[in-house]
């Protein structure tokens, strides 16, 4: 009897969906994305993310707002650059330790790749 309530168990716990992580999210309703000439301006939620933050805060931040990002190809970009990240029509470009720069609808700011 104990061995078929455990086994019980063990087949419930499969069933069980895994928590959705951040990385997996979809896009918050009604959060939008401000670039602007010192980084990007998000609302409703009134916070910056400026130009020269740290990837590591960047990253997490704006795929809990606007789903998870598509890392990009370093094709066409300046040779201090080490990673340029995609939400949609907005790119994100970053040194090794810095957030540089920003492009969207044909509209840049700070250091980016040219495609």
């Amino acid at each position: 009897m104990r061995a078929g309530l455990c086994l019980l168990v063990i087949c419930l716990s499969g069933c069980l969906a895994a928590p959705e992580t951040s990385s997996n999210a979809a896009a918050k309703i009604g959060v939008t994305v401000h670039p602007d000439a010192q980084g990007l301006a998000i609302s409703p939620v009134d916070q910056r993310i400026d130009f020269g933050r740290s990837p590591k805060g960047v990253l997490p931040a704006l795929d809990r707002e606007l789903g998870a990002h598509r890392a990009l190809p370093l094709t066409h970009c300046p040779t201090s650059i080490a990673a340029q990240h995609q939400w949609g029509k907005l790119v994100l470009t970053f040194t090794g330790e810095r957030f540089v720069g920003w492009r969207k609808d044909g509209q840049r700011q700070g250091m980016t790749c040219t495609s």
